[in-house]
């Protein structure tokens, strides 16, 4: 399979469609699911509760992607313009050099049981340790199946946390960490019931009541990196002009990494495209959004996700963040999109989703610092916009690209400028 599918975007939906049968293992049935209307009702019912209806967002395919040597077509469901275009743009950059390298730690999640108001808090913790291998047995044998796929607990460990909150009366928690490899599913779940059930056996040894008992969304024992090396004489016309873009990039990150107001758009630039992907193949968008922000703040100040240098005359880039993503489990079995989704994406081990997920977060970023650096953000993002205000002015499928076009070359993107072009457009041909 190929991710480079040349003029993918000048396509009619029908074509891209042709392409994906073409280009991947998708048959022409699974095609047909990629509708909004293919998740049913009765379906619907059993995700939520309260359910009224279905709700679509545009689906589109990231190209270009190749990531650990292999081409990945990417799904991802944003109603963003401008998005889908740079992730791709990005990622035929970097295939140039060799694409995207990427790897990630054990899909470790961590499960907190709480006890509050300890008074003896280091007695409390020898207890707990002296207890530990009892611990992990127990905490095994709740979900006995997760061994036979090669997870369980990895380890358990013992803090003291302690409130004191100005103005408020201080008290000493102790908190059990435990790590389980949760293998190919997020995870979510099998923590937390391994929490529950637990944490009986913790009020026994330790005389002290149990009172949260559940996961942690700060996934910092589940990682994924992603790695690109790009030349500075492909990112211009000249290599001078390529050290320019390169060291404007490179300042982009550094206000990043020492302003939380610059690092706050930086890191939301990265999710543009990390959470499309989250949301195509059924994944928790919000759990990876708390743990990367979280992650962001790990040095005591919000800093930049991603990290951008110069060295050599190689512009490099990485990004490394929790990636709390399952490929079992919750809705992707039953809904009829993800599933295609995930056949799209070659049916990815968790590991591997997370990857894919890093990398294009990684994509994403390169494209917004570029912009940054050259044109400016609003001249391409309007540009992509475009289309959306077409449609605001009351054009019809075969005009908005006549309008966008007027727009584009005029570079005035406002709806009474679409207004006028419509208008000029629609006197051109009642004359013709």
């Amino acid at each position: 399979m190929s991710s480079r599918l040349p003029g993918f975007y000048r396509k009619t939906i029908e074509q891209r469609r042709e392409l994906l049968v073409e280009h991947t293992p998708l048959t022409t049935d699974d095609v047909h699911t990629l509708h909004a209307d293919t998740l049913k009702f009765d379906t619907a019912d059993l995700m939520i509760e309260n359910v009224v209806g279905t709700f679509g967002l545009p689906l589109a395919l990231a190209v270009n992607f190749n990531i650990n040597n292999t081409d990945v077509l990417v799904p991802m469901v944003v109603e963003e313009p401008s998005i889908l275009a740079a992730v791709s743009n990005m990622s035929k950059l970097v295939r140039e050099t060799g694409g995207f390298v990427t790897s990630s730690t054990p899909s470790n999640m961590i499960g907190q049981i709480q006890l509050s108001n300890v008074t003896t808090p280091t007695e409390t913790i020898e207890k707990l340790a002296a207890a530990k291998s009892t611990l992990v047995v127990h905490a095994n044998n709740i979900l006995p199946s997760i061994q036979k796929r090669g997870g369980g607990i990895r380890d358990i460990y013992f803090r003291t946390v302690v409130y004191d909150e100005p103005g408020e009366e201080s008290s000493t928690m102790v908190v059990v960490h435990f790590i389980m490899d949760c293998v190919d599913a997020m995870g979510a779940n099998m923590i937390n019931t391994v929490a529950e059930q637990l944490a009986p056996t913790i009020e026994h040894i330790t005389g002290y009541s149990a009172n949260l008992r559940i996961l942690s969304n700060y996934a910092t024992e589940r990682l994924a990196r992603a790695e690109c090396r790009i030349p500075v004489k492909l990112l211009a016309d000249t290599p001078e002009d390529g050290t320019k873009v390169a060291l404007g990039i490179v300042d982009a990150y550094r206000f990043a990494y020492a302003d939380p107001w610059r690092a706050a758009t930086h890191n939301k630039g990265i999710m543009n495209g990390i959470d499309p992907v989250v949301i195509a193949t059924g994944n928790d968008w919000r759990a990876i959004e708390a743990g990367a922000h979280t992650w962001a703040s790990r040095t005591g100040q919000y800093r930049s996700l991603s990290k951008w240098s110069l060295r050599d005359n190689i512009l490099i880039g990485s990004l490394e963040i929790p990636m709390q993503v399952g490929t079992v489990g919750g809705c992707i079995r039953n809904h009829p999109q993800v599933q295609t989704n995930m056949k799209i994406l070659g049916n990815p081990k968790a590991s591997e989703l997370a990857q894919i997920i890093v990398a294009v977060g990684l994509a994403q970023n390169l494209g917004a610092l570029t912009a940054l650096s050259t044109e400016g953000i609003q001249r391409g993002h309007m540009r992509m916009h475009a289309r959306n205000i077409a449609v605001q002015a009351g054009a019809s499928i075969d005009e908005v690209p006549k309008v966008v076009e007027v727009l584009s070359r005029t570079n005035q993107f406002s709806v009474s400028e679409a207004h006028n072009a419509l208008t000029q457009l629609r006197d051109t041909q009642k004359a013709i």
